[in-house]
């Protein structure tokens, strides 16, 4: 951060320009193409780590930049903001990336940290179930030890990008050896593990990365497969979670700029009345005015966000992560709604792709969590109000 902590260090500043100079040479057409043709975003992806631009929150150390998550956010909202998101960031480096370089053994450092950092190994994460939804602590998928293995059984669902990645870092619970009650645990699942079993799940709105369910039915794992300490439990986990939620408001407040940034070139070019554009009109002005206001609120949140969470503050980032993701989700959909209406008819085409990603941003209010449990915790912890759930 700079010295005035409203505005970003210059290293910062020069990271979006390049990266959004990288991401626009592909942008929303070359998306969308892949999108349609069931294709994958490689060559976007394996430029972008080229660049450097995809490890920067990993350690130099294993191959990356060094920097932090307020770095790769930044580097996730240009790619969105260029028209060119990329989902997988938010799982393979932010989450899995994150928790391997916090907890990971020096042995797993070295051979997961340096494919992430260069975009060679793509990492998925599975935590989200069928029958527990938003409760983590309900989730049933079991670890359990054979000799020196953990066999593995149970199932997860709405997993982003299983069939790009080589590893799955999977949410299970073991048994205490202490108490025998089960504790959430890590571990690190290769793709074609036999006994792993996925399925597509057709999703109303296109996008490169797939959502899939999967089945683990007895699979075996090393010992080694195990991340961090097996008694550590949820302070593992969170550690994953809060740079997802920063990420994901960076998805999201990026997908906000480029549809505020359609709508406005639109409204400052489009005449209908007296030759004057409909950017002159108040009724077509003030949405976007709002719109604007309501993403340098969201930006901010991510801002700070991120600025704890990389400065070791783990309950103040899970905060202001929360907020963030909040905001990120809220303005998403307005921004897209907005822009959709003052294209009017021809915002709903194919063609112009905003109708896609109306349906797109209403998930930042969804996933990782929804806004409802986020105002749960907000009232629980900001305000210090009863539990209600």
């Amino acid at each position: 951060m700079s010295d005035n902590a409203f505005t970003e260090s210059e290293e910062r500043g020069e990271l979006r320009k390049a990266v959004f100079a990288l991401a626009s040479k592909y942008g929303h057409e070359y998306v969308a193409e892949k999108a349609k043709s069931g294709g994958k975003v490689t060559e976007l992806w394996q430029d972008m780590g080229k660049h450097g631009f995809l490890g920067v929150n990993i350690s130099e150390e294993y191959g990356g930049g060094g920097g932090g998550i307020g770095d790769l956010a930044a580097v996730l909202e240009e790619a969105a903001a260029a028209g060119a998101p990329m989902l997988m960031m938010v799982v393979s480096q932010a989450i899995c990336g994150s928790v391997i370089g916090r907890f990971g053994t020096e042995e797993q450092k070295q051979r997961w940290l340096p494919g992430i950092a260069d975009g060679s190994y793509t990492m998925a994460f599975a935590i989200t179930e069928a029958d527990a939804g938003s409760n983590s602590h309900n989730i049933t998928t079991t670890a359990t030890r054979d000799g020196d293995e953990w066999v593995l059984k149970g199932s997860k669902t709405y997993i982003s990008g299983v069939d790009e990645a080589q590893g799955i870092l999977v949410v299970g619970r073991a048994a205490d050896a202490k108490t025998g009650n089960l504790k959430p645990c890590l571990f690190v699942v290769p793709t074609d593990a036999a006994g792993l079993e996925k399925q597509v799940i057709d999703m109303t709105f296109d996008a490169p990365e797939k959502q899939f369910t999967l089945f683990f039915d007895d699979v075996r794992l090393p010992a080694d497969a195990l991340v961090g300490d097996e008694d550590a439990g949820l302070l593992q986990l969170f550690a994953g979670l809060n740079p997802e939620r920063i990420m994901g408001a960076a998805y999201s407040n990026g997908m906000s700029r480029f549809a505020l940034n359609k709508a406005v070139e639109y409204a400052k070019t489009r005449s209908v009345w007296k030759d004057k554009p409909i950017g002159s009109h108040q009724g077509i002005a003030h949405p976007l005015a709002k719109v604007k206001i309501e993403l340098e609120q969201s930006k901010l949140l991510q801002q700070k966000a991120a600025a704890l969470y990389d400065a070791g503050d783990d309950m103040g980032a899970g905060e202001f992560a929360n907020m963030a993701k909040y905001a990120a989700g809220e303005v998403a959909c307005n921004s897209t709604d907005v822009a959709v209406h003052t294209h009017g008819g021809s915002g709903l085409t194919t063609e112009l792709g905003l109708a896609n990603m109306l349906v797109a941003a209403r998930l930042g209010r969804i996933a990782p969590v929804s806004r409802e449990m986020i105002l749960n915790f907000v009232a629980m912890h900001s305000l210090g109000l009863p539990k209600s759930y």
